[in-house]
């Protein structure tokens, strides 16, 4: 079996943690017998000026690469942020026709993964019907309850979903949105992503402690997300000054970076939490088990999540977590023996991180909560949907 593997959010050599997820899946998929994938990730164009500032990374991206034995290819399609948020998909379609028929000569792919429905879905389904090819899409959250919002996109959205021979969701939650969509339930899976065992084990919490340097004797709350407002760190920030009422022995550390980040500077200041809040900044993947470990309890408040890894990845390191009752996140926290879910709000929020401080957590229990959730698993399953549509079995 041939995959040809396409979407814009991808790891590569100046980004290895971008949608690392996706990489996840489909390499462990390129590791079952017989499966072989190439990858086209598309990058914006942008002239290699430094004064365009984070967007000049773009042009340092090289056109090819090989990860971990697996080609990844490049191309380069024209975009203007939100200015061409409704041509996103066609532009995306034009720019990697040629590729990916060139691809196909030597590399004659049985069908296209594609992750993310708005734009990479609907252009996934664009390649296919040029190249006669049927069209897996992977439903992952934003691109169903965010981008359905707007009118020129939501067409698009159900004519990908509509024309995919099959759609898989990250979660329960998730797929019934898509259901809400009128997508036949039929071709719908659920597919929750995995966690990698290998990467992320429980640490020493003292010797975690020392290998970043955060002082032993403190209440540590972590929280990992790029710094957008989705994630929430505002109103974790909002909270904090409730947590400190009750416990001035408590800090927290968030983990990441985005647009958010001066907005989130500003607010530490004016609430005075300069001494007990930490950005730290993006750190690289294979070192986040040594923050899970150190940390007393993970945090995340999104107000959207499809099935957020990062949940995953701080249960598989012995390390309780406290999240709001979004989508996929109560299908992954089904117990209080791993943490609590709570609502959006600051006073919700404080509420459940100091029960969880004051409350001695199982670690043992907590990473076996998870450790079923493999990516080796993952992979087979996401098989099983390929040999579906490509006639190789029966559901």
């Amino acid at each position: 079996m041939k995959v040809l593997v396409y979407t814009t959010l991808f790891p590569n050599h100046l980004q290895p943690n971008n949608a690392i997820f996706i990489k996840q899946r489909m390499f462990h998929f390129a590791k079952l017998k017989d499966c072989e994938i190439k990858v086209v990730a598309p990058i914006p164009y942008c002239p290699p000026w430094p004064s365009l500032g984070k967007r000049y990374r773009y042009s340092q991206i090289t056109k090819y690469e090989i990860m971990d034995g697996i080609e990844v290819y490049h191309p380069r399609y024209p975009l203007i942020p939100k200015v061409s948020m409704p041509l996103h998909s066609l532009l995306l379609f034009l720019s990697s026709i040629n590729i990916i028929k060139k691809i196909n000569q030597t590399f004659p792919f049985d069908l296209i993964d594609g992750h993310f429905i708005y734009p990479d879905g609907f252009a996934a389904v664009l390649l296919g019907k040029g190249l006669k090819k049927p069209v897996v899409l992977s439903a992952r959250g934003s691109d169903i309850h965010q981008f359905t919002r707007f009118k020129s996109i939501k067409p698009m959205i159900q004519y990908a979903l509509s024309h995919a021979k099959h759609v898989i969701s990250v979660c329960n939650a998730l797929k019934q949105e898509i259901l809400a969509l009128d997508i036949n339930g039929d071709k719908i899976s659920v597919i929750p992503n995995g966690v990698d065992s290998k990467q992320f084990y429980s640490v020493d919490k003292n010797k975690a402690r020392k290998k970043l340097s955060l002082p032993h004797n403190k209440k540590i709350i972590l929280s990992v997300g790029s710094l957008t407002p989705n994630k929430g760190f505002h109103v974790i920030l909002n909270a904090f000054p409730k947590l400190l009422q009750e416990d001035t022995n408590i800090y927290l550390y968030i983990i990441g970076e985005g647009p958010f980040r001066s907005s989130l500077e500003r607010q530490i200041e004016a609430l005075n939490l300069t001494q007990h809040v930490t950005l730290v900044g993006e750190r690289p993947n294979s070192e986040l088990r040594i923050w899970y470990s150190a940390a007393d309890v993970f945090c995340l408040a999104s107000f959207r999540e499809g099935w957020p890894n990062v949940i995953m990845e701080s249960l598989a390191c012995g390390t309780p977590v406290v999240a709001t009752n979004v989508w996929g996140t109560p299908e992954i926290l089904t117990s209080p023996h791993v943490g609590f879910l709570v609502e959006r709000t600051p006073e919700s929020i404080a509420k459940g991180l100091l029960n969880a401080l004051n409350r001695q957590w199982d670690s043992t229990r907590i990473q076996e909560h998870v450790a079923w959730r493999n990516w080796d698993s993952v992979a087979l399953e996401v098989k099983k949907i390929f040999d579906l549509v490509l006639g190789y079995n029966k559901k």
